[in-house]
């Protein structure tokens, strides 16, 4: 149970008291006076203000606090989403006023006189889902690259980031290029034409022409009738693709593993860490023996000082990060015994972290060291994204195969707008093929890196490093491939580096 306060147009406040979790506007529904200001403007749409922000009719009243003081308000109405019951909830809030080159935001421009919204959203949810759930922002900036800037620290949130650190953040919406801007607002305007008053409306006259466009329909027409024809002299070799299919199928059951493979690879799981700098997730790592921690030397390069050997920065290491409740667990890093980042060398990334504590920790995996495998199934176990511990089973793109995968994905972002060259993959096939790490395609993209790799024997193989990122015509980040470096080549040159510096204890 708890209370607020509320009014519609008189000056005075009423009270309300709640006892069940449900929607402002279904508390606000108890009062016969508000039911009866309602029944005047059910074809309006209600607007609630709280703290100058406006808040929607849906907004969860648990978020709600003693004391709070509610204007109601009736404008203009447009259609909402329904919304789920409220559960772990946190808010924060939008302004109304995009950035640079955004004319619209809010569906209703009715809510432009207020200088804030304010938005709830559920933890573990992404951005974008939430501002898509809220349903007050115009559709069209949805198609948009846009991030949401902090108004305070100017720090950017991209959408496809988890929302529980936005807590009650005030934020705005600006573009990231203004080259989809451009693009877009040419195509609302033409939208937004319309035929004359006096001229019969037909699907022929709706369609307006580009001015000087005769030349280059000539052109698009043939070549779209060469491409058919080379379509027509392909079609001996059909049975070759059904025969690249028939393989393709028939390795993707190597990523089946046994339920005890699984079992095994859940214990092992344990032993895997996210790093953080200061609180915040940088990368991923895993405890290799004793109190030592392995990690990619390129997590903690910049916070590094290789002149005093010693780190800038808190640097913490979290084993049990497994859901977004966690927040204990975390573990000071004491120094770094021996690092070398030389990323175009085989094994040449990564750093040994000495961490604070000697109790408690789970079994290091030096013990559970393999070779690398050619081909099949793996399994990466790390924290992509900066989120919760995760495991992605996927398959070793051999080297003979490496060309056929960065082919592909050129092939796939070849649209009326190409975002990406031909170049760009020119130059990832020219370097994966002169690499002698593992390949593979996976989805762990940024702070994984230090992830193990684990064979279908639950042998720890690689160290998950990088990959080749590019944001796709639609907007969403893609890599080609991805690479680790191989776990007993890091080995070998660690116990070197460990006898040149005389780090003798770590070394026993």
């Amino acid at each position: 149970t708890h209370s607020f306060f509320w009014r519609c147009k008189e000056k005075h406040f009423n009270n309300m008291t709640c006892n069940k979790a449900g929607t402002v506007e279904e508390s606000l529904k108890n009062s016969p006076q508000f039911a009866k200001t309602a029944k005047k403007n059910k074809e309006k749409e209600l607007v609630i203000i709280k703290d100058g922000k406006a808040i929607s009719s849906h907004f969860p009243c648990t978020l709600i606090k003693k004391g709070d003081h509610l204007t109601v308000k009736y404008v203009k109405a447009v259609e909402w989403p329904k919304n789920k019951p409220p559960s772990n909830l946190i808010m924060f809030h939008l302004l109304t006023k995009g950035g640079k080159n955004i004319t619209r935001i809010m569906k209703n421009s009715a809510l432009k006189e207020f200088q804030e919204i304010s938005v709830y959203a559920y933890k573990g949810e992404r951005v974008k889902a939430a501002l898509k759930r809220d349903g007050r922002l115009h559709c069209s900036i949805f198609k948009k690259n846009f991030v949401l800037s902090n108004k305070s620290t100017s720090v950017k949130t991209e959408l496809s980031n988890p929302v529980d650190e936005l807590n009650d953040e005030t934020f705005q919406i600006i573009l990231l290029d203004n080259l989809d801007e451009a693009y877009l607002l040419s195509n609302e305007d033409q939208v937004k034409q319309k035929p004359e008053a006096n001229v019969e409306i037909t699907p022929r006259n709706l369609v307006l022409e580009i001015n000087n466009s005769k030349r280059t329909k000539n052109q698009l027409c043939f070549q779209f009738e060469e491409f058919v024809k080379g379509i027509k002299t392909q079609a001996p070799t059909l049975c070759h693709l059904q025969n690249l299919f028939r393989v393709d199928f028939s390795q993707s059951t190597q990523m089946c593993s046994e339920v005890k493979t699984m079992k095994r690879l859940m214990c092992l799981s344990d032993s895997v860490c996210q790093v953080r700098i200061n609180g915040q997730p940088n990368g991923s790592g895993f405890l290799l023996f004793s109190n030592y921690v392995f990690t990619n030397g390129h997590v903690v390069k910049d916070i590094y000082d290789e002149k005093r050997c010693q780190f800038n920065e808190r640097v913490s290491v979290h084993f049990s990060y497994e859901s977004v409740e966690q927040s204990e667990g975390a573990l000071d890093v004491l120094e770094l015994v021996c690092f070398e980042l030389n990323p175009e060398v085989p094994g040449g990334d990564w750093a040994l972290l000495k961490l604070s504590a000697h109790q408690g920790l789970p079994p290091g995996l030096l013990k559970h060291i393999g070779f690398l495998p050619k081909d099949g199934g793996i399994c990466i176990i790390g924290h992509p994204e900066g989120g919760v511990k995760k495991i992605d089973p996927c398959l070793i793109v051999p080297s003979q195969n490496r060309l056929q995968v960065v082919e592909r994905h050129c092939r796939e972002n070849q649209g009326p707008v190409q975002f990406v060259t031909r170049s760009f993959f020119e130059g990832v096939g020219a370097s994966v093929h002169q690499k002698s790490f593992l390949t593979y395609e996976s989805c762990f993209y940024y702070a994984s890196s230090g992830s193990p790799v684990f064979d279908k024997h639950c042998n720890v193989v690689a160290m998950h490093s990088g990959g080749y990122i590019y944001r796709s015509a639609n907007g969403e980040t893609k890599s080609v491939i991805e690479f680790a470096h191989p776990l007993l080549a890091i080995v070998e040159r660690l116990v070197i580096q460990m006898v040149v510096r005389e780090k003798f204890d770590a070394l026993k």
